[in-house]
C-alpha cells in the first residue's frame, strides 16, 4: 500500500497524462506518431516522416504529411487513417491500458492502423490479435476520456480485466510458440515509463532500439523512412 501511495504522489506531481499518444513540437502542437504521415502507412506500407509545415489538426491532434495530397486524403476521412486507441500500444489497450507508442511498430488489419509500444507489445499482440482487437474495442469508450497515467493506474493497480496477463506470462507464451528464439528488449522500467517519461520516448530517444526522433526535430529529416527494430520477429499475420 505504501508503494502505491508513493506512486500516486508521483502521478499527482507529473499529471494524469495526455489523452492521446502525442508529443509537443517546437510550435507547441500536440503531434501524433512522432510526426509520421498516417496516410503513408496505407500507401507506402512503412513509417514515413512527414513535413511539419504540411500538417493538419483534427480533434486536438496534429499530424504531419509527406505531401499536400496525403493531407487532403486524410482530411477527407480522418477516422480511416488515424491510429486506433489514440496511438497507444494496441496490446496494452486490450487490457484497458494506455501506455507506450512506437510509430515504427504497426499493423494494418481490416483497414485499421494499429500501433504498438515496442517490439514486445507487437509480438505479444500477434499471438491472439483478433481477441485483442475485440477487447480493446470494447474498452476504448472507457479509455478515451482518461489521461494515460490515470487509465494505467485504474487498470493495473485497482481493477485488472479478467483476461489480464503479466509481461512474464506473455513472454513465456511467446517462447512456447517460437521455440529456440529470443526476443530481447529493455523497456526502460516502470519509473521511466509511468512517471518520468512520455508515450513514445523510447522510439524518439533511441532507447534499446534505433533512434526515431520527432520529424523535423532531433535530427530526424522529414520525408524519410524510419528504421524498424531488427530483432527476431515471429511470422507475419495472415
Amino acid at each position: 500500500m505504501q508503494f502505491l501511495l508513493v506512486l500516486a504522489a508521483f502521478v499527482a506531481l507529473s499529471g494524469c497524462g495526455t489523452l492521446n499518444a502525442t508529443v509537443r513540437d517546437n510550435a507547441g502542437r500536440d503531434v501524433m506518431l512522432l510526426g509520421h504521415d498516417p496516410v503513408a502507412y496505407f500507401t507506402a506500407g512503412k513509417p514515413m516522416r512527414g513535413y511539419p509545415d504540411i500538417n493538419a489538426t483534427f480533434d486536438g491532434k496534429t499530424y504531419y504529411f509527406l505531401n499536400a495530397e496525403n493531407r487532403a486524403v486524410f482530411l477527407g476521412s480522418p477516422s480511416k487513417f488515424e491510429p486506433q486507441y489514440g496511438g497507444f500500444c494496441s496490446n496494452g489497450a486490450a487490457y484497458g491500458i494506455k501506455l507506450g507508442s512506437d510509430p515504427t511498430e504497426f499493423e494494418i488489419i481490416d483497414g485499421r492502423l494499429f500501433i504498438f509500444g515496442d517490439v514486445l507489445g507487437h509480438e505479444y499482440w500477434k499471438m491472439n490479435y483478433r481477441f485483442n482487437i475485440q477487447k480493446a474495442d470494447e474498452l476504448w469508450p472507457e479509455m478515451k476520456s482518461n489521461g494515460w497515467r490515470t487509465q494505467y493506474a485504474k487498470r493495473v493497480w485497482f481493477n485488472k480485466v479478467p483476461w489480464y496477463k503479466t509481461g512474464r506470462e506473455l513472454r513465456e507464451e511467446w517462447q512456447q510458440r517460437n521455440p529456440g528464439q529470443t526476443l530481447d528488449y529493455d523497456t526502460g522500467g516502470g519509473l521511466n515509463n509511468f512517471v518520468l517519461k512520455y508515450p513514445g520516448w523510447r522510439a524518439r530517444e533511441g532507447y534499446s532500439q534505433p533512434r526515431v526522433g520527432l520529424a523535423g526535430e532531433d535530427g530526424a529529416p522529414p520525408g524519410t523512412p524510419s528504421q524498424r527494430f531488427q530483432g527476431y520477429r515471429s511470422p507475419p499475420l495472415r
